[in-house]
């Protein structure tokens, strides 16, 4: 089967978009694996299809693979790819909504850049001591939509974010399914920069968009940032997250980045 798709990054973070309203392809996870690699691949951090959506809830929806061929329920940077996309394929300029293994996303429009409004972010859990190689470690977590834990450092470019990103995130205090791991330096006040193991790559990537948000308000609890706050990424990128702080809990949480076409192509599957 020959696939049409567009290459696209979202401050580094790179994917595989397809056209599959028509529901022809049907993609298995060990092809979601192949077309990722990036030596015998596309080369890709995940792969999207543009589906419809069947429940009714929402304008489109998506399938969504991990590049190890896991099923992803969200990414930020990917949601804006994403958008940009169905704005391609169908012309929209207007705000839009599509459904994700998360919940229902909506996404508007800066010109090239994209702000997507996330569901609402749940499990906050702060300062718990877990015991590591390098000893016991303060860390930080909350689901942004996919489970992130968040460290922070002195100085993001010495964290050790391969070996205890893979360490963290397979660790038995969060169990079953794991966790991406954060690691993140504050900048000044209201801006932070973050490094990110992600869980489904394995590996750390250029930039994620929930692994941003979860590290953006997890600082404004522990800090008392105030909306938006800045935050730079390991691609260089610049991302904005935006949010409003009801009795504790975050709500209208909104990120807004890049979302890049690359190329478009065609490739045997």
């Amino acid at each position: 089967m020959v696939l049409e798709f567009n290459k696209m990054n979202g401050a580094g973070n790179d994917f595989v978009l397809v056209d599959n309203r028509e529901r022809k392809v049907k993609l298995r996870p060990e092809q979601a694996v192949q077309l990722c690699h990036r030596q015998r691949g596309i080369g890709a951090d995940g792969i999207m299809l543009l589906v419809p959506c069947v429940s009714g809830k929402a304008d489109w929806a998506w399938d969504f693979y991990n590049s190890d061929g896991s099923v992803a329920e969200m990414c930020g940077n990917g949601a804006r790819c994403f958008a940009r996309f169905v704005q391609k394929l169908t012309g929209i300029n207007s705000q839009f909504t599509f459904e994700t293994g998360a919940g229902i996303i909506t996404a508007s429009f800066q010109g090239e850049r994209v702000t997507i409004g996330l569901t609402k972010p749940r499990d906050l859990r702060l300062n718990e001591q877990v015991t590591l190689s390098v000893g016991a470690q303060p860390i930080h977590s909350l689901n942004t939509g996919v489970p992130h834990a968040v460290l922070f450092v002195p100085d993001a470019d010495k964290a050790m974010v391969l070996s205890l990103g893979q360490e963290i995130r397979r660790h038995a205090h969060f169990a079953p399914k794991g966790t991406n791991v954060n690691f993140v330096q504050q900048l000044g006040n209201g801006a932070i920069r973050v490094r990110t193991f992600e869980r489904g790559v394995e590996g750390e990537t250029l930039a994620c968009g929930t692994g941003v948000t979860a590290s953006a308000l997890i600082s404004a609890e522990l800090n008392g940032f105030k909306s938006p706050i800045q935050v730079q990424v390991q691609g260089g990128d610049l991302l904005e997250v935006s949010f409003k702080e009801n009795g504790g809990h975050f709500e209208d949480v909104k990120l807004t980045g890049p979302a890049d076409f690359v190329f478009e192509g065609k490739v045997t599957i």
